[in-house]
């Protein structure tokens, strides 16, 4: 039987990005201008939320706020390609192209592949060589804390008591329905946020359009509460965030913390939002200071830790202040992230200790350096060095604890050709300065994701006529 070829799919059509390339080569026209009879290169990135292109932006008159109508060309040449995107189940695509003068162009697409994450601008971003890996930021779970207790202050009949004070006509969870919670989340809820439930179970159908009655129930407990049914578990899961930015990140929870410091834990049961896009959890596994159902902040500007806002939930709902502990000052310590640059730290053997876990090398006007000092250090796990930070590349084979490293170009070429890219990697990232061409870049990438056969960046090439220059 003969197999039939599926159809072209529209973001395989350079038809639709014809806009978005006449845009960006009315933009380079100077630069093209200047080329003579060399073709003009553009390249970017348009993703089903967002795009990255090089595009300036008009000054609006003075005394108005930019506006959508200011850069609508723009708008439009992308919301072609971002419908592309969807009707292809494509999350977001990176592109560079060639545009001679007289308008042919010579299209490349780039990816996806699923062993890429997102980067920024055209160049890919890092690349996932163990499939699911995570950051071991994000593998860590929480201490034991079997000595830890609820605080004094919590008082689970007080605080039903209060609330029906307040809320004397809201509907309550019936003990299936939490029961049902507790299933669900695999955790027995705490008994302050049982008889948080008992009061109000927070279903939105439960008042409807009447706004009013939403605002009595979230000013009664003093945040926006979540349905009992819509509960959940701040697992680090939760916290997403790109490997080249989480592998940057370490956790730690000194001996007088009342939280651990921590990506997300699994008693960490999120109940409501502070309105700002912050959650508000309950804390069964709470620091050496703390107490177990403390109430934290999960602040949505952040991958790391939380903040304790209260010793209880009953402290919470009345409004009780309480004393916090003076922590040690971390700065007196070795950093457990060390950056080495011309505004921080001034060399690798400044910033070795057995503590290190990641060593950022960036901007640097001096010699390069010797990774010697930080060679056999027990928890070093990541590395970031600018282009021509190392003295010698090589140096990066005998750092065997390696997880992720990020270096550019002319530094992996190194380590590709004398076979020393490090077997301990989970991730990798190269960095691509400026405007640089993002296809040998892609070559790169693909060399290092054959080392542990990963799905190859797929290059699909489209040609075209955008015409004569208006």
């Amino acid at each position: 039987m003969a197999t039939q070829r599926p159809p072209r799919r529209s973001i395989d059509d350079f038809a639709t990005w014809h806009p978005v390339l006449g845009l960006l080569r009315a933009a380079e026209a100077g630069k093209a201008a200047k080329a003579g009879a060399d073709p003009l290169r553009v390249s970017g990135r348009i993703g089903r939320g967002g795009w990255s292109l090089a595009l300036p932006r008009p000054v609006p008159p003075r005394g108005r706020a930019s506006q959508t109508e200011d850069i609508q060309d723009e708008i439009d040449a992308v919301e072609r390609v971002q419908a592309a995107l969807a009707e292809a189940g494509v999350d977001d695509v990176s592109f560079s192209a060639e545009i001679d003068p007289a308008g042919t162009a010579v299209l490349r697409l780039l990816g996806p592949s699923p062993a890429v994450e997102p980067g920024i601008g055209s160049a890919p971003g890092a690349l996932i060589l163990a499939e699911d890996a995570l950051p071991e930021p994000w593998r860590r779970l929480p201490d034991p804390s079997d000595g830890a207790g609820p605080a004094s202050s919590a008082d689970p009949e007080s605080l039903e008591r209060t609330l029906r004070e307040r809320l004397p006509d809201a509907i309550s969870a019936t003990e299936e329905e939490i029961a049902a919670a507790e299933a669900r989340l695999g955790v027995r809820l705490p008994e302050e946020l049982k008889a948080l439930y008992r009061v109000t179970r927070a279903r939105r159908e439960d008042w409807g359009k009447d706004y009013e009655a939403a605002e009595g129930v979230f000013a009664a407990v003093r945040c926006e509460l979540s349905s009992v049914d819509e509960l959940y578990i701040a697992e680090a899961s939760t916290r997403h965030c790109l490997w080249e930015f989480a592998a940057m990140e370490a956790v730690e929870t000194p001996p007088d913390a009342e939280v651990q410091g921590l990506v997300g834990s699994p008693g960490w049961i999120v109940f409501a939002e502070n309105g700002g896009g912050d959650q508000l959890a309950v804390d069964l596994t709470p620091g050496p200071r703390g107490h177990t159902g403390q109430i934290i902040l999960l602040s949505h500007e952040e991958s790391v830790g939380a903040e304790l806002l209260a010793d209880s939930l009953t402290d919470w709902v009345l409004e009780r202040e309480r004393r916090g502990h003076p922590h040690r000052n971390r700065s007196e310590e070795p950093p457990l992230v060390a950056h080495v640059n011309h505004a921080s730290i001034k060399s690798v053997r400044e910033a070795a200790h057995p503590g290190l876990e990641v060593l950022s090398i960036g901007v640097w006007d001096g010699a390069p350096f010797s990774l010697a000092p930080v060679i056999g250090l027990p928890r070093l796990r990541t590395l970031c060095a600018y282009a021509g930070t190392l003295a010698d590349p090589l140096e990066i084979a005998g750092l065997t604890g390696l997880e992720f490293l990020e270096l550019g170009p002319q530094d992996w070429r190194v380590l590709l050709d004398a076979g020393a890219v490090p077997r301990s990697l989970s991730a990798a990232c190269i960095t691509a300065y400026g405007d640089q061409d993002p296809l040998p870049v892609v070559a790169i990438a693909n060399e290092i994701l054959a080392l542990w056969d990963r799905p190859r960046i797929i290059q699909t090439v489209l040609e075209g006529d955008l015409g004569p220059l208006a």
